[in-house]
């Protein structure tokens, strides 16, 4: 398979935080999870998914789940059952607690049930297909993961995503799920939104226009391109880290999974 550049949604988030969240963003972290990922301590790290992420995936496979096997939600005992099949016992006891009230929530109110899915995720498929684009002379590789599609009644492909934890939803996101779903099924209308597990909160429909996603279009290949511009500048002069990816000390070492191997973390942060 011919090596080219590549983008995604993640990438882009690692180079720019959303509106309000720029003191979370450090620069030092994208470069430990892209430049450096290879490395033995690194690797081992980037394998450890953090409480978030867990929680994140373990919601996954039980809505997942539950449409498998879709009595289950018309079950007394469905929400004990799923929680059986991910082995939810062996879990830290915050990963336990927040997904079994994810899956009573989702038992309570089924959200998907009715609608016609031509694609539900498990969460741990591993990494997509990419897509091909191209941006003028350019070309590069974007990878979207979709946690579900279902068709509306007015034949509108529905792109949802699935959220846990506070974090605010970024419409960044929807627009990339837009502009890939161009790709993927190409002439037909779409529509993208969020729902919160834990909250039951769901986005309202986000649409794009073509000008709106040949913009994101555009974002994405300087995204790439910057990625692999730095990623040739780490590997010429390794010694440089620090310089192509300036840390940011303070706030953001809060939830940093790099804390042990990062000389610039801060041991404590106040509140």
């Amino acid at each position: 398979m011919v090596w080219r550049p590549y983008v995604s949604f993640n990438i882009w988030s690692q180079f720019a935080s959303s509106v309000g969240q720029e003191y979370w963003h450090c620069d030092m972290k994208r470069g430990f999870s892209r430049a450096r990922k290879k490395e033995s301590l690194v690797k081992a790290l980037l394998e450890q998914d953090t409480i978030p992420q867990h929680i994140g995936l373990q919601a996954q496979k039980g809505i997942y789940e539950f449409h498998q096997n879709i009595q289950l939600l018309h079950q007394l005992d469905g929400v004990e059952i799923v929680a059986e099949k991910l082995k939810l016992n062996q879990e830290p006891i915050e990963v336990k607690q927040r997904v079994i009230k994810i899956l009573t929530n989702y038992h309570q109110e089924p959200i998907l049930c009715e609608k016609n899915i031509i694609k539900l995720s498990r969460g741990d498929e591993g990494i997509p297909e990419p897509i091909l684009i191209q941006q003028g002379n350019y070309f590069f590789n974007l990878f979207v993961a979709l946690d579900c599609i279902f068709i509306e009644s007015d034949n509108r492909l529905h792109i949802l995503d699935f959220k846990t934890g506070t974090s605010n939803f970024d419409r960044r996101q929807a627009f990339v799920y837009l502009l890939a779903a161009t790709y993927m099924f190409p002439g037909q209308k779409a529509v993208a939104s969020f729902y919160n597990l834990e909250t039951s909160k769901w986005s309202e429909p986000i649409t794009a226009t073509d000008a709106q996603l040949k913009a994101i279009q555009s974002k994405l290949a300087q995204i790439a391109q910057e990625h692999q511009k730095e990623l040739g500048r780490y590997k010429q002069n390794p010694s440089a880290f620090a310089e192509i990816f300036p840390a940011n000390p303070g706030i953001s070492c809060r939830n940093c999974q790099f804390t042990s191997i990062c000389k610039f973390h801060l041991l404590e942060v106040s509140a």
